[in-house]
C-alpha cells in the first residue's frame, strides 16, 4: 500500500464540553452542535424495585444456596432454574441482595414453559482458580441457550474473577462472563459485570435482544476483555450503558444485522469496533447498524471497520452518529489490511466489501494527529463513504491530518481535518434509515 499525502490544513476547533458523571450513574454530555443526555440508574441491592411481584417466586436459598462465597452454589442455582423453566406460568428467579454466590461453570439451557425472570440482586462471583475448567468447555461460565423470553435483571453484580485468567494470557483459552447463544426475545438490564476473564457479555445467533443500564467494568490492561460482544445475532439494541475494558468496548461481528447502539460511555478500551471480519479467509456480513450517541475517552480506537485481506463478504449500511471523543488514538478508522497475528500477513486479493458508511457530527480530540485514516482494499476499495460535520484536533496541540487509500466517497458541511476521500459522481448519503426497526423482525 502506498503513502498517499493528506489535503489541506486544519483550523482551530473550538468545541465547548461540560461533561457530568455522577456517582458513575448520571452521564450528561453536552458538546457545540450535538447533545446526548444518558440516565444510567442503577437500583441499589435491597431497593424495592428488586421485590419480585410475580406469583411464583422462587429464591436460591430455598434450593441450599448458602450466599458466603465459599460454598459452590451451582447446584442450586441449577436446581431453582430447571424448576422455573418447567413452570408453566410466569416465574422469577431470586438471588438476594447481601449475599455474594460461587458459581462453578453452568449451562441453563431452554426453551421454557413460559417466560423466565432472573433477578440477580446479590453478587454471583467465579472460582478464582481457572483449574476448575479442567475438562469442562473453557468458554462458558453462565451459559444460556435456546431460552425465549428471558429477563435478566436486579441491580446486582457479576464478578468474572479474571485476574487469575489475565496473568495466564497465552496458556490457555478464557471464558465469558454471561454468554447467550440462540435466545430469543432477551432483556439484560441494570446489572454490574466485571473482571471477566474474557467477553463481558456474549450474544451470539441471537434474535430480539434488548440490553440497557449496564456498567461493564474491568483494568485497561486485561487482556481481550470486549464490554458487550454481538455475534450472528439480529434485533440486538443496546443503551444507556457504561463500558470501561481492556479491549473492544462495542464489539459487532459476523453475520450480525439491525443493531443499534445508543448512548454509551466507552474507554479506556479499543472503542467501538465492527470485525473483525474475514479471518482466515472466511465469509462474513455486518449490516444495517446505528451508533448514536457515545462519548468514548482514552482509547486506542473510536469508532472503527476492520477486516482481514483475504475474507469475503461485506460490511454495508452503517452509520456514525453525534460522537464525542477525547484522547482517542483513532478517532475514525477503515482498515482491511488488519492483521492481529505475531507473523506479518500475506497480501492478497480478495477481501470483505465495504460499502455505505456514513460518520457524521462526530468532535473532540485525537492523542495522534492522524485522525481519520481509510485503508481500503486496492482489489475491492471502499465506496460510498460520507463524512459530515466532523471536527476532531489534536489532543496535543499538533495539525490533525487524515488519510484514504482506495477510498471513495463524499463529504459535507465543516471537516477539520479537511477530506480526503476520492469524490464520486452524484451526491451519495447513508442509506441507512433513521430509525432501525430492531422490533420488526
Amino acid at each position: 500500500m502506498k503513502n498517499l499525502g493528506f489535503l489541506g490544513s486544519c483550523s482551530t476547533c473550538t468545541i465547548t464540553v461540560f461533561i457530568c458523571i455522577l456517582m458513575c450513574s448520571n452521564v450528561v454530555v453536552h458538546a457545540e452542535g450535538f447533545h446526548f443526555d444518558s440516565r444510567l440508574l442503577l437500583p441499589r441491592s435491597g431497593s424495592a424495585r428488586t421485590r419480585p411481584s410475580a406469583k411464583r417466586v422462587l429464591s436460591v436459598h430455598d434450593f441450599g444456596a448458602k450466599g458466603d462465597a465459599h460454598h459452590n452454589d451451582t447446584k442450586a442455582f441449577q436446581n431453582a432454574w430447571k424448576m422455573a423453566c418447567s413452570f408453566p406460568a410466569r416465574t422469577r428467579i431470586l438471588i438476594p441482595a447481601g449475599y455474594t454466590y460461587l458459581i462453578h461453570p453452568v449451562e441453563l439451557g431452554g426453551p421454557c414453559e413460559s417466560k423466565v425472570t432472573l433477578m440477580i440482586s446479590g453478587t454471583i462471583v467465579a472460582p478464582e482458580d481457572p483449574d476448575v475448567w479442567d475438562g469442562l468447555n473453557p468458554r462458558k461460565w453462565l451459559y444460556f441457550h435456546g431460552v425465549n423470553h428471558l429477563h435478566v435483571d436486579g441491580g446486582g453484580t457479576i464478578n468474572g474473577m479474571g485476574q487469575e485468567w489475565w496473568a495466564r494470557s497465552c496458556k490457555r483459552k478464557k471464558t465469558n462472563a454471561l454468554t447467550f447463544h440462540k435466545c430469543k426475545n432477551l432483556k439484560v438490564h441494570n446489572l454490574m459485570v466485571v473482571n471477566s476473564q474474557q467477553m463481558h457479555i456474549a450474544f451470539t445467533n441471537c434474535l430480539r435482544v434488548t440490553v440497557s443500564n449496564l456498567k461493564v467494568i474491568a483494568p485497561a490492561a486485561s487482556p481481550n476483555t470486549d464490554g458487550i460482544h454481538i455475534s450472528a445475532s439480529r434485533g440486538v439494541e443496546v443503551k444507556n450503558s457504561i463500558v470501561r475494558t481492556g479491549d473492544d468496548c462495542v464489539s459487532i461481528v459476523s453475520n450480525s444485522s439491525r443493531v443499534k447502539i445508543r448512548n454509551i460511555v466507552c474507554g479506556p478500551g479499543h472503542g467501538i469496533s465492527i470485525g473483525s471480519l474475514g479471518k482466515s479467509n472466511s465469509w462474513a456480513q455486518v449490516h444495517d447498524v446505528l451508533v448514536d450517541g457515545a462519548f468514548i475517552s482514552n482509547t486506542e480506537n473510536g469508532v472503527r471497520i476492520k477486516t482481514w485481506q483475504g475474507g469475503s463478504g461485506y460490511a454495508a449500511n452503517i452509520k456514525f452518529q453525534n460522537v464525542l471523543m477525547e484522547n482517542v488514538s483513532y478517532p475514525i478508522i477503515i482498515d482491511q489490511y488488519y492483521c492481529d497475528s505475531t507473523q506479518p500477513c500475506a497480501n492478497q486479493t480478495l477481501a470483505v466489501k465495504v460499502d455505505n458508511i456514513s460518520f457524521a457530527h462526530i468532535k473532540g480530540t485525537s492523542a495522534t494527529e492522524e485522525t481519520i485514516r481509510f485503508a481500503c482494499s486496492d482489489s475491492l476499495p471502499c465506496e460510498g463513504l460520507y463524512l459530515e460535520d466532523i471536527q476532531l484536533v489534536s489532543y496535543t496541540g499538533g495539525i490533525a491530518k487524515s488519510f484514504c487509500w482506495e477510498a471513495y466517497g463524499s463529504s459535507l458541511g465543516l471537516l477539520q481535518p479537511n477530506s480526503c476521500l476520492t469524490c464520486t459522481d452524484g451526491f451519495i448519503k447513508q442509506k441507512v434509515p433513521s430509525g432501525l426497526a430492531v422490533d420488526s423482525l
